[in-house]
């Protein structure tokens, strides 16, 4: 059964009434929401990819394939229902999902990126999420340390007490999941729709990035997702969490200045060696209906 999603665990941040108080203050500073989607987008594989490998199960591509061709699950959810469904993954406990969590490779300095976001930049401060569709045990235990877990929203299991089989799926956070609780997030925080920034890298993200570009927020697309990319405001491919402080530089915070930027990834310890902005046209181009039957381009 769905329960209702609730963020109170979760926000022990400032209001958007702080912004008003003690203009002098810390917290008068633009307060921003991040929230970023797990899989491939903070690391390098799929859960699914890495849970299966450590299970020994190596068909997991084709399952997930042929659940998104059936359309049977919503994107993103594929995993949750193999967990629940499929008689391979009925063997999964939950310290297995925990035990493939430590397995899963981040990207590249992505808990200096937290400290940064922490500390703030140029005057304004950041709130971190972390929104996904993996169980919610996978993403805490990839990110202990570095993202506390009362920050993490991911599906949420539910467990025999005697077998510790898995027997319920108590939240999905896929697909309109996400939008969910961003919403959530967005009303508790007390944070302005254009001071949210989302972070994501597959289909699953889509519901989600279209909901924030009506909202007047701002999504920046890690991959080139045929499904993604042209609704993402802007796309950064790196493997180095460091690299989506690029666009929210430039188009959030209103740096125009390249060398700043450098600077502030230098006093990381980050050297910007590769920047290339590029604008690519994708076509399709194939023969008239005229051509193909002969008939020659000059006479069309």
């Amino acid at each position: 059964m769905h329960q209702t999603i609730s963020v109170e665990r979760s926000v022990n941040s400032h209001s958007i009434l702080d912004d008003l108080v003690e203009p002098k203050s810390p917290s008068r500073r633009k307060h921003y929401l991040i929230a970023s989607d797990f899989d491939q987008t903070l690391s390098f594989n799929d859960t699914g990819v890495e849970l299966s490998a450590m299970l020994g199960l190596a068909d997991f591509e084709a399952k997930v394939n042929g659940l998104a061709n059936s359309h049977l699950v919503q994107q993103g959810g594929e995993l949750t229902y193999l967990l629940l469904h499929d008689p391979d993954y009925r063997q999964v406990r939950r310290e297995h999902l925990w035990e493939a969590g430590k397995r899963i490779r981040l990207k590249k300095n992505l808990a200096p990126l937290m400290e940064l976001l922490q500390q703030g930049i140029d005057g304004h401060r950041f709130t971190f999420y972390v929104v996904s569709a993996s169980p919610e045990e996978v993403v805490c235990s990839a990110l202990e340390g570095i993202v506390p877990p009362e920050h993490i929203f991911g599906t949420r299991l539910n467990y025999h007490p005697e077998t510790g089989e898995i027997t319920s799926v108590s939240k999905l956070t896929a697909g309109y999941g996400k939008v969910t609780v961003l919403d959530r997030l967005q009303e508790q925080l007390g944070i302005p729709w254009d001071r949210i920034v989302y972070l994501g890298d597959g289909s699953s993200d889509v519901h989600v990035m279209l909901h924030l570009n009506r909202c007047d927020g701002y999504t920046i697309a890690v991959s080139e997702n045929t499904h993604l990319a042209p609704i993402a405001r802007r796309t950064v491919l790196s493997d180095n969490a460091f690299s989506v402080l690029i666009p929210i530089l430039e188009d959030v915070i209103g740096w125009t200045d390249r060398a700043q930027t450098r600077e502030l990834f230098e006093q990381h310890g980050l050297d910007v060696q590769g920047w290339e902005k590029t604008q690519v046209d994708r076509l399709a181009i194939v023969a008239t209906a005229n051509e193909t039957a002969g008939v020659p381009l000059h006479a069309v």
